[in-house]
């Protein structure tokens, strides 16, 4: 009897629990479900990039400008008012920069021939080298031409509409940038209209008084980030344009408004604001010596602010790894172009900070940030435990 009990109980045990497969499929239903989702999100942004880009670019902007009308709000003035001259002074900057480096830009824009030539001439003697393997690239692309067929004529075809595409294009420009500032100015005017709605889609105060506090939370790390990145940027901007413009630079407001915007771009816009400025001081100054002074300067600049100012000034917190700022300035840059790639790197600190206020997102956060943080963050664990 008993070895009948306990054959029994072994075959029981051994049997799969039915339990425990149907959680293991809903948990597969549920990854399935997020893939889609995700792959959905993201067609949803490409198609209809011409809506969620100003939106999003709207809402990156309110953000920056939040922490100033706070501290307005402080002093006895209403949002309102703050919201609409933070908006006016905004248009201005934007239209004044725009107005001043359209000049420079569109001149650099008409000699990137003749900058090309110069540029070609000026490294010839590094070129030697390689001439024997553009000249055999010339050999095979003469053969590749000679042995088309005598028949065989090249037809180009000139583009038309040009005229409708520049028009169509300037007025989705201008319809897209005042979105930007309208919808910013509703955000920043409505003061804790958004925060209120939220609270009240809620229904115990418990969740209220989280949903508030992640919201307040989230928000008020943003806005420190994003206005603090500005602040930082247009500042390392003035001092790289001052510099140049010491040196001898041509145009040196191009040049510190170039490193300004780009310097949104961790990595990437340092990398390219060099290279720029490299190209520009070869065809500028007579020695090489000399013209390497102008880019060995911006290098100078950047590493200063990459590795002292901002680390100080944002903290470690939000520090976001190396890998993930490469993977989303590409995503972003194939998903919206040059405006995504700028905003490739907000929209991930916003990412992080939001998934490490709930527990079941913190593994994507802690994806999300740099080693830096996250030792900083394991030492306390570590020395509880010890204690």
């Amino acid at each position: 009897m008993k070895a009948e009990q306990t054959a029994s109980g072994a075959s029981a045990a051994e049997s799969p629990d039915p339990r425990a497969g149907a959680r293991a499929d809903m948990r597969l239903m549920r990854s399935l479900m997020v893939g889609i989702f995700i792959l959905m999100a993201a067609a949803a942004l490409y198609l209809a990039r011409a809506f969620f880009m100003p939106v999003m670019l709207a809402f990156l902007l309110a953000l920056t400008l939040t922490p100033i009308v706070r501290f307005l709000r402080k002093r006895g003035i209403p949002e309102v008012i703050s919201a609409t001259l933070l908006v006016l002074f905004s248009i201005f900057v934007f239209a004044s920069a725009g107005y001043l480096l359209s000049g420079p830009v569109i001149d650099l824009i008409n000699n990137s021939y003749s900058i090309g030539q110069q540029l070609t001439e000026r490294l010839a003697p590094f070129r030697r080298p390689l001439e024997r393997t553009m000249d055999l690239a010339h050999q095979l692309e003469a053969l590749t031409e000679t042995s088309q067929e005598p028949g065989v004529q090249r037809v180009a075809v000139a583009p038309s509409g040009m005229l409708s595409s520049a028009a169509s294009n300037i007025l989705e420009a201008g319809t897209s940038i005042t979105i930007v500032f309208v919808l910013s100015l509703f955000l920043l005017a409505s003061g804790t209209l958004f925060y209120e709605k939220i609270v009240q889609s809620f229904t115990s105060m418990t969740q209220k008084k989280r949903a508030l506090r992640v919201v307040y939370d989230v928000e008020r790390e943003i806005s420190h980030y994003l206005l603090t990145v500005s602040i930082i940027n247009v500042s390392l901007g003035t001092v790289i344009g001052l510099g140049l413009w010491g040196l001898g630079m041509p145009n040196p407001l191009v040049w510190g408004a170039t490193a300004a915007l780009f310097n949104f771009l961790p990595y990437v816009g340092a990398l390219m604001t060099i290279l720029l400025v490299a190209i520009i001081a070869l065809i500028s100054f007579d020695t090489i010596a000399y013209a390497l002074l102008a880019p060995a300067f911006v290098l100078l600049c950047d590493i200063v602010e990459g590795q002292l100012v901002t680390p100080m000034v944002v903290g470690r917190r939000l520090e976001i790894n190396a890998v993930a700022i490469f993977i989303a300035i590409a995503f972003w840059s194939w998903l919206w172009g040059f405006v995504g790639a700028l905003m490739a790197v907000p929209l991930l600190v916003v990412i992080k900070v939001f998934c490490d206020h709930f527990e079941s997102l913190r593994p994507v956060g802690n994806f999300l940030a740099a080693q830096q943080s996250m030792a900083i963050e394991e030492e306390p664990a570590e020395n509880n435990h010890k204690s």
